[in-house]
């Protein structure tokens, strides 16, 4: 009896810690709200959240019911009631979600049932599969660091008798190897030790006929067993959430009253829109004087039209030199792209003249250079598309045009006839 008393304590204790700790260990499985998160969760691949195991522990009898007849002068009812021994398991399962899972496995246990001669034990072998529920993950939501998961779970599975040494029942027919159905519950408790070790109590509770302890017995005997081992997480070991999808919008038709507000919005619209053409067209009138170019050619703009017109420089454009040479420097190009680009015209006609500083060198050689400067100008301007035939170029030899400072009479001019 003292096995039975720890098997139904340990069932109780078990229900008790339930009670007062499954839903105190809630801290993040929540939302922003403080509402419980319970999925949807992605399906995970064939080897993920799997988990393989092993235990060991004692088994028991609680108590049988005959069917009324009396088998054999020397066996009485109690003879099954409270026997029983060790046991040893080993299984191998998977959760599918948070809160469902499947196992197979394996017990093996020794029960001292009846009158035994010479104290023998008799083994027996309990191939299972069971159905997982884990009711903690139902009901407060899927929480990968809890401690403690109790998860409940349905039975079934054939019960082999073999393995006899010597008992009662040696000489009765079928005596090994009797085979019977069971099925039962139990609660699969998990105490989370790392992401991959578990420390587990298993408790089960069978239901099988009698004739699997005691051959020629017709009634039911309930077995019970509790086992204390380890599981160990394989593949991924957590569950992960699907994102936020937003749901599909299916349109509805509308009603007379939704289509003239709609309209009226439209017509709204519409107004607004007119406002802001008119309102652009006020700013353009505007920004007109202040626009001179546009591609190169100037507009003038008059009762919201724009006319091209030919401006005339009003200045010579000066292009420098450095000190004995012909070379334009690459601020200076800029300086006459700028003309040729917004100035000059195909019909443009212009006088370019080209000039040295009187203070340095020789006359001859200042004419010299005074005409490569107006020469160099010239090709760019033939280069830029005006013809040369527009193009009248003279060179002035060395002068003093500007007196000082010295530098600015290294200079061609060009101007607009």
């Amino acid at each position: 009896m003292k096995g039975i008393k720890t098997i139904i304590g340990v069932f109780a204790a078990a229900s008790l810690l339930f009670s007062v700790n499954a839903f105190a260990q809630e801290n993040n499985n929540r939302d922003e709200n403080g509402n419980v998160v319970r999925g949807a969760y992605e399906t995970n691949k064939a080897f993920d959240n799997t988990f393989i195991g092993v235990g060991a522990g004692w088994n028991a009898g609680v108590w049988n019911w005959f069917n009324g007849k009396k088998f054999m002068d020397d066996f009485a009812w109690t003879d099954l009631q409270g026997k029983g021994g060790l046991s040893a398991q080993i299984y191998f399962g998977k959760w599918f979600t948070p809160a469902i899972g499947a196992r197979i496995g394996y017990q093996g246990v020794f029960n001292s049932v009846g009158k035994v001669e010479f104290n023998k034990q008799s083994l027996q072998q309990y191939l299972h599969a069971d159905f997982m529920w884990n009711f903690v993950n139902s009901f407060s939501g899927y929480k990968e660091t809890r401690f403690w998961n109790p998860s409940l779970y349905f039975t079934a599975g054939v019960l082999t008798r073999g393995g006899f040494v010597w008992d009662y029942w040696s000489k009765a027919k079928n005596a090994n190897g009797n085979n019977e159905f069971a099925a039962g519950i139990g609660l699969f408790n998990t105490f989370r030790l790392s992401d991959r070790v578990n420390l587990v109590l298993d408790l089960t509770a069978l239901i099988t006929k009698e004739s699997q302890y005691a051959p020629n017995h017709h009634g039911l005997f309930f077995p019970m067993s509790a086992n204390l081992g380890f599981a160990f997480n394989l593949g991924k070991t957590n569950f992960d959430r699907h994102s936020t999808i937003t749901p599909v919008v299916i349109p509805v038709p509308f009603t007379t009253e939704q289509y003239n507000a709609l309209k009226d919005k439209v017509a709204a619209l519409e107004k607004e829109n007119a406002a802001l053409k008119n309102k652009i067209a006020a700013l353009e009138k505007e920004v007109a004087p202040l626009r001179n170019l546009v591609n190169g050619q100037t507009y003038l703009y008059e009762n919201g039209t724009f006319t091209a017109v030919d401006v005339k420089a009003g200045a010579p454009v000066s292009i420098y030199f450095d000190l004995g040479s012909a070379k334009i420097s690459a601020r200076e190009k800029a300086h006459l792209e700028y003309f040729t680009n917004n100035i000059a015209t195909a019909d443009t006609k212009v006088e370019v003249n080209g000039y040295a500083d009187k203070a340095t060198g020789s006359a001859k050689t200042n004419q010299i250079l005074s005409e490569k400067r107006a020469k160099a100008v010239v090709d760019l301007l033939k280069k830029a598309g005006m013809p040369e035939s527009n193009i009248e170029c003279k060179a002035n030899g060395g002068v003093d045009i500007f007196n000082t400072p010295a530098y600015k009479n290294r200079v061609v001019t060009i101007e607009v006839k």
